[in-house]
This record gives C-alpha cells, structure tokens and sequence, in this order.
C-alpha cells in the first residue's frame, strides 16, 4: 500500500504537468497571451518545483516524509484551484509556481518513502519498475485526457479536478504510508537553497525573455550571468555545511555524474516532448485539443509498455548499457520525427515519437534506481531530491532553450518567406511568429491586411515547421550525445558502496 499510494501520488504529478502542455494554445487564445506567456505558464511550475526540490528533501528527511505528503497535497490543491480561477495570465503564472512548490514536496517524500520501504536489491528494482509503469500510465492518458477536458469543458477544469483526486489521496497518505525520518539530518540550510533558487529564476528568465527582448540585449547576458555566479555560489555554500542538502562528494565518483547526466538527458530530450510534439500537432497538422491528445498515444503508450520489458533487461545488460540504450532510442526518435515532419502527414511522425516514447520508457525507472542506489538508504530524501532536482531543472532549461530556438528560428524562416512575398510585411514578422508559435492563428492573422491574410497563413504554418524541425535536430543529437556520456562514466563502480547498492 506504500508503494501504491506513493506511486499515486507521484502520477497525479506527472499526469498534471503533462495535462497542460494539450490546452496551451487554447490558454493562449482565451487569455490572449503571446509565445513567450506561453513559456511562462510551464516554467513557473517547473520552476517553483525544481527549486524546492533539494529543501523539499531535506525537510522530508527531517520532520517526516508522511508529514510531509500531506502539507504539499494541501499546498497542490489551494493551488489547483488558484490555476482554475485566474482571470489573467499573469495570476495563472503566481498560481503554477505555488503549484510547483507544491509539487516538490510530494514528489520527493513519496520517492524517499518508496526508497525507505524498499531496499532489497530484487525488490527495489520491482518497486521502482512498478513505480515507472504508474508514471508512464499517467503520461499515457494525460494528453488524451487533457485534450477531452479542453475541447468539452474548458481548460480550467483541468485543474479544479485536482481538488477531489488531491482530498482522495491526502486520505491514503495518512493510512497507507508510515512515518520515516532520518535522525541524523542536519539543520535545513536556507542560504544554499536560496541560491540555487535565484540561479535557476536568473536562467529561466534569460532564457525565455531573450525571445522578446533580443539574445544580443545586455540584460539577457546579465541575467544568464548572474544564473552563472549564483550556481558556483551555490557550490561554494555546500562545500562549507558539514552536512549538506547534497553530498558533493558524490561527484568524485564517475557512475553517479553519468547517472545524473542520465537523468538529465531523459529529461531534456524525452520528457520534455510532452510538452513540445502536441504544439506541432495542433500548430503543424491542425489538430484540434482531443485529436493531439489522441496524437501523443503512439509515444505514450510505447513509454508505458517499456519499463516492465526493462526490468527484465535489467538481469542481462549493466546499468551503463540499459542507460546508454534509451537514450540511443530517444536521440533516434527525435532525428526521425525531425525528418518526419517535413512529410506534412502523421503516420510517419507517429511511428517516430513511438521510438522515442520507448527510449523514455526504458529510462524512466532505471535512471531514477540508478541514482537512489548511489547514497545510503538513511540519505534517501538527499537522493530523490538529487535526482527530481535533476530532471525538472532540465525540462525547465529544455522549455527555455527549445523555446528560444524554436521561437527564433520560426521568425528568421517567415522573415525569408515575407521578403519573397508581394506584401511589405517583414517587420511584423517577429508579434506574426509570436501568435503562431503560441498556437493562435487568428490573432496572428489579425496583425496583417485582409488581402495579405491567404498568402501569409500557410507561410506562417511552414516557418513553424521549419523551426520545430531544427527543435527536433537539436533534442536529438543532445540525446545521442548523452548516449555516449553515460555509458563511458557509468561504467566505474563507487569505491566503499556494497555491491547490491553500487
């Protein structure tokens, strides 16, 4: 029942960020927002998770992982409601960061309750096998689900729904899982996580403005400088705590720098692509809310069949060839699916994402054991804080990064396009691709004549291609790149761990 209830609460997560990425362009349309709102309305919450992430542990450590449960399904559902009832864009975004914080702390107490309860070598890898399929069904039904609520009742029900599914398990934490804590945890360390917090808002923010105030501006350097010192500030903080939020030691070792550049990798080039494919699906083929929701199944489903045929893999090949192998799928998927799109149909494109749905699907549990089994079964808040931190703070750069390349690459491409067409156009070019990326034709076409209207429609659609194809390229080649890395590192062990842990 800890395992179950646990694996719930996890999923409600997942199914939450994942339900979203579906009804973005209709957000954007109701609430008249442009692209780079649009970046926002994902990054707050990615956000407020990735950087409660190692405090969040920490304190779970400390005063109890049960305790802690209950305090972020409150937080996540006076947050959920916020989410439904914002009348502006900007409170959309307040909500989804107190949303994420939230989130941070169910995440990491549910993982560190699962690493406590199961520390058999064969039954945590069950465990975490059991747990990696509950998450690849919530990625499964999420986009179809997301898309159902958006086209037949609206975008905001996707979060009032939180309130009953969050009261349900709030429920089952208190009688299925048991407290745990780790005696020996230091005292929380509000300085360390200060910095890491304002160095992750300083990056996120470079990131995503640079699309509106220009990658060449002052300020953009200034704020992706200041993300810079603050992480090295970060570092000099740890180095100094005798008992830190994360064990810096740790990165003395090869297998757990390639574990975490795993997770990393998994992160940045699969998991994100819940929140990217379903904009070229609606932007790109035209698909309405359910129809892209219906579209992610391929990649979906593959994601969902994987872990258990992984955990049967796990006995033949080492960690280093189970890590390397998923993301050689995922980096093939994403180079397939770049190539796919210039096809204008789906069949192609779906068989493409499906590859990378596998690839995910082998990582998804294997990535997360890998780390879990690097520290010390009292430390296992430190690691599911490591190791969330670690994913959600690369799909959150991955959204900036992604975002700006996409964004960018889709004005460059339509700017070429105004040139050669008859009307004088190119200067609007940069609020048009705005509108288009963001995934609302009519307020892009509203910027331009009447007459102009018919010709700058499919000019607009093929720029997007153009740029999410270069999206895909990028995401890709990062994912075979990552392929490399961590089959080289993970293949050293970790001097003094005992073999059913290391």
């Amino acid at each position: 029942m800890t395992l179950l209830t646990a694996s719930a609460v996890c999923s409600l997560i997942v199914l939450d960020t994942n339900i979203v990425a579906v009804s973005l362009p209709s957000i954007a349309r109701d609430l008249g927002a442009s692209f780079t709102d649009i970046e926002w309305v994902v990054s707050a919450y990615m956000l407020g998770f990735a950087a409660l992430l190692l405090p969040a542990g920490s304190l779970a450590d400390r005063f109890g992982r049960q305790k802690m449960l209950m305090w972020g399904l409150g937080i996540f559902i006076l947050a959920s409601v916020g989410c439904g009832i914002a009348p502006t864009i900007l409170m959309l975004d307040i909500a989804r960061a107190i949303k994420g914080v939230g989130a941070a702390f169910l995440l990491t107490s549910a993982l560190a309750s699962i690493g406590h309860t199961f520390h058999d070598e064969a039954e945590r890898t069950k465990a975490w096998a059991f747990w990696g399929s509950c998450l690849g069904l919530a990625m499964t039904a999420a986009p179809t689900l997301g898309g159902i609520i958006t086209q037949y009742i609206g975008w905001r029900w996707i979060f009032y729904l939180n309130l009953p599914v969050g009261v349900f398990l709030m429920y089952w934490v208190w009688v299925a899982i048991p407290e745990s804590r780790d005696a020996k945890s230091a005292r929380l360390d509000p300085w360390g996580s200060l910095a890491f917090s304002a160095s992750l808002l300083f990056l996120i923010w470079g990131l995503i403005e640079a699309n509106r105030i220009g990658w060449s501006n002052p300020i953009t350097y200034a704020r992706l400088g200041g993300g810079a010192l603050l992480l090295g500030l970060f570092v000099v903080i740890e180095r100094v705590q005798q008992r830190p939020m994360i064990d810096l030691q740790l990165f003395r070792h090869p297998r757990f720098i390639g574990a975490l550049l795993g997770m990393f990798a998994y992160a940045g080039c699969a998991q994100v692509m819940m929140t990217w494919l379903p904009f070229y699906l609606q932007n790109g083929l035209g698909f309405s809310a359910i129809f892209a929701g219906l579209g992610m199944l391929p990649f979906a489903i593959t994601m969902l069949i994987l872990p258990r045929i992984g955990a049967r893999l796990a006995g033949r090949f080492t960690p280093a060839n189970m890590m390397a192998m998923g993301l050689t799928l995922v980096g093939a998927g994403n180079l397939f699916s770049a190539w796919a799109l210039h096809s204008g149909t789906y069949l192609p494109f779906a068989l493409a994402t499906a590859v990378t749905g596998a690839g995910a699907g082998l990582l998804n549990g294997d990535s997360q054991k890998n780390i879990m089994a690097c520290v010390p079964r009292e430390r296992t808040g430190m690691a599911s804080g490591m190791s969330t931190t670690m994913r959600f703070t690369a799909i959150m750069l991955a959204i900036g990064v992604y975002g700006a390349l996409l964004g960018t690459q889709t004005n460059q491409l339509l700017q070429v396009s105004l040139a050669a067409s008859p009307f004088d156009l190119v200067e609007q070019s940069e609020n048009i691709a705005s509108r288009v990326v963001a995934g609302d034709m009519t307020a892009a076409l509203s910027q331009v004549p009447e007459q102009a209207r018919s010709v700058v429609e499919p000019l607009a659609r093929d720029a997007f291609v153009g740029g999410f194809s270069r999206l895909l390229w990028v995401a890709g080649l990062l994912a075979l790149l990552g392929a490399f890395g961590v089959g080289t590192l993970m293949r050293n062990p970790i001097p003094g761990f005992k073999p059913e842990l290391a």
